[in-house]
């Protein structure tokens, strides 16, 4: 079984790998009882947002933790993985300005994305 912060790190990777623009990992426990980490990106299309939740729904099922939900998938603007301890969102550029999750969230400490990239 794979800790919040290994689950969280392989979906920034698959994110990462697969092109996703502006990729946040915001610690939110001790914050919400939602979960312990949120990533955060931004696909270009519909297609590459299908591509991305792909990706990490490989990469996390492959380690051995599928996701329990996914919704949006037909809205083609906010897809969220739900992976308990760890929510993943991706969305286009628009929908993520206009949600704003990181001024909703701003208390959570970012994750750097190199620590979490680095072999």
């Amino acid at each position: 079984m794979l800790s919040p912060l290994e689950i969280a790190q392989i979906a920034a990777k698959a994110l990462s790998d697969k092109k996703a623009k502006d990729v946040k990992v915001l610690k939110t426990a001790g914050q919400t009882i939602l979960a312990d980490y949120f990533v955060i990106c931004n696909g270009t299309t519909s297609t590459h947002i299908k591509a991305l939740v792909d990706e990490v729904d490989k990469q996390l099922s492959i380690a051995g933790e599928p996701p329990i939900r996914r919704e949006g998938l037909r809205s083609d603007i906010w897809v969220l993985m739900d992976f308990g301890c760890v929510l993943v969102h991706v969305f286009t550029d628009e929908a993520r300005k206009f949600y704003d999750l990181e001024r909703l969230w701003s208390d959570a400490e970012e994750i750097p994305l190199s620590s979490l990239l680095s072999p």
